[in-house]
């Protein structure tokens, strides 16, 4: 092997070896990203989170979805900080929303500047009974999330969280009453803290699907593609036409 050979080699392994190096750094930017995200959540810092989104954001919540970061302060700020927290930046006394953020799967994208990611929540929320009307509850729920890197910072670009159940603390999940959490209905202007579109495919426990997973499965790089009990179909129908 000729020394230019040698040279040539170890430019590429160096490329490699970089490249490698590059989307572990992105990866855990978009971890710490998201985790972040779910410690300002936490705290009511709603102003610092609608920073964490693109310019061209979409916010999918509870069957709405909010379109850019005017969208984003339309939830964040006019609706939730004005009706969690008296329109504070940060949380107030009495106040329990704790969103803790696991079971991480990160995918950066070919392009390098886009990611995929699914993260796990369960949270626990509630208000004091010092502090007027005693509720506490536990909510568990799903994100299948894309990020941009922009100007070199990783941001979230679409933020779908899509809720899988809600339970009582006194009473658990067997006695989770319908509709626990109302989905989004009325757009915006006539709800002036409404979403620009309406998303008609949510559902709630008892009700139990997959949400879609951003991924291909890891060993056999084949779709993930669950099967939905016949039975269950059948009794969603039902209730359709009711």
């Amino acid at each position: 092997m000729t020394d230019a050979d040698r040279i040539a080699k170890l430019e590429a392994q160096v490329a490699a070896l970089t490249e490698r190096m590059t989307r572990a750094e992105d990866e855990q930017a978009v971890r710490k990203l998201h985790h972040l995200y779910g410690y300002f959540i936490d705290k009511c810092l709603y102003r610092e989170v609608v920073d964490l989104f693109t310019d061209d954001c979409e916010v999918h919540f509870f069957g709405g979805i909010f379109k850019g970061k005017e969208g984003a302060a339309r939830l964040y700020i006019e609706r939730f900080q004005k009706q969690f927290v008296h329109g504070n930046n940060g949380p107030v006394d009495g106040f329990l929303l704790d969103h803790p953020q696991h079971q991480d799967v990160v995918d950066i994208q070919e392009d390098g500047v886009t990611a995929l990611a699914r993260f796990r929540c369960t949270m626990q929320a509630g208000r004091h009974k010092s502090f007027g009307e005693i509720r506490q509850w536990w909510e568990g729920g799903l994100y299948e999330n894309t990020y941009k890197k922009v100007d070199g910072v990783w941001r979230i670009h679409i933020l779908n969280y899509v809720p899988q159940w809600h339970a009582d603390f006194e009473t658990g999940w067997a006695h989770t009453r319908p509709n626990y959490v109302p989905f989004l209905k009325t757009k915006y202007p006539e709800d002036p803290t409404g979403p620009d579109e309406i998303n008609e495919d949510v559902w709630l426990w008892p009700t139990h699907k997959v949400v879609p997973f951003h991924n291909k499965h890891p060993v056999t790089g084949e779709e993930i593609k669950p099967e939905r009990w016949q039975g269950d179909i059948e009794r969603e129908q039902k209730a359709k036409q009711k």
